[in-house]
């Protein structure tokens, strides 16, 4: 089976935008989502627009803010605390990589946690560690509720994540771990890739290789979630895992694009009304 990330991510929009009728219906405002850009790094532009797409499909009000790569640390903490305390807006997303001169911890740490739409700030950090309520980084929110629209059960499986960033691996492995399942995490100095891998019953893949994982890295009937966004040798989009080496031997697999990326952007919406309930409320 092909999960169809993109069909699936629909569904949910639209799910969402009976909840923002709800909020229309019920509410003096809509909820906000306020994403701010700094430079012109390619793929940001390209994420942040069809994070505009995202809110205007469901409804929901968007701001885009754009600063040259020359805009300054403490310029972009002034403007964070403003939309702090701006009553209007829900979700605060700055846009990474930022540029060299810029602290990414000090900027993630200086958004409200309320606000906090990615996940990423140490107070939701430790609430999703705790197990606890908590706003939760969106691809690692996508990869789960894509395996419950596929009616997958993790309870007692064996899940290897290979990648260990913040936002990404941690999280889905604590996650996964929630669900029940057995979770190891692999990276660039783990020893026997290839044979931790192959007993996977899932395996996510985060390390931003093209086409690393061929059909020896992984068990027949496994579930296979691909968060690469790579070039292959012909500047097509691929993931970390060969698709066409593996597709026949899983029983269930994201391809790239059009897997885990719609999921994504779909959660970053989700997290965004559920912060506007939160703080309203709801």
């Amino acid at each position: 089976m092909i999960i169809n990330g993109k069909e699936i991510a629909l569904k949910i929009k639209d799910q969402l935008k009976n909840d923002v009728e709800t909020i229309r219906e019920n509410y003096s405002r809509m909820p906000k989502l306020v994403v701010i850009l700094i430079g012109d790094n390619p793929a940001s532009l390209t994420y942040v627009r069809n994070k505009e797409r995202g809110c205007d499909y469901i409804g929901i009000e968007s701001e885009i803010i754009k600063h040259d790569s020359s805009f300054s640390e403490r310029q972009l903490l002034e403007e964070i605390e403003i939309l702090n305390n701006d009553e209007t807006v829900d979700g605060i997303l700055v846009q990474l990589p930022l540029p060299k001169h810029i602290s990414e911890e000090k900027v993630l740490n200086a958004i409200a946690f309320d606000k906090d739409v990615d996940g990423f700030h140490p107070h939701n950090v430790a609430n999703l560690f705790l197990g606890q309520n908590s706003l939760v980084p969106c691809t690692p929110k996508g990869m789960l509720v894509l395996l419950e629209k596929i009616n997958y059960d993790l309870d007692g499986k064996e899940v290897v994540v290979v990648g260990r960033s913040n936002i990404v691996g941690k999280p889905v492995a604590l996650l996964c771990l929630q669900k029940n399942a057995t979770v190891t995490i692999a990276h660039s100095k783990t020893k026997d890739l290839k044979k931790i891998c192959s007993r996977a019953d899932v395996l996510i893949t985060a390390i931003g290789k093209p086409k690393f994982f061929n059909h020896e890295y992984i068990k027949d009937d496994a579930i296979v979630l691909d968060v690469g966004i790579n070039r292959d040798e012909n500047n097509k989009l691929c993931g970390d895992v060969d698709f066409e080496d593996v597709k026949d031997k899983v029983k269930a697999i994201t391809p790239v694009p059009g897997g885990i990326g719609p999921m994504t952007i779909t959660m970053l919406m989700q997290n965004t009304i559920e912060a506007f309930y939160k703080r309203n409320g709801g």
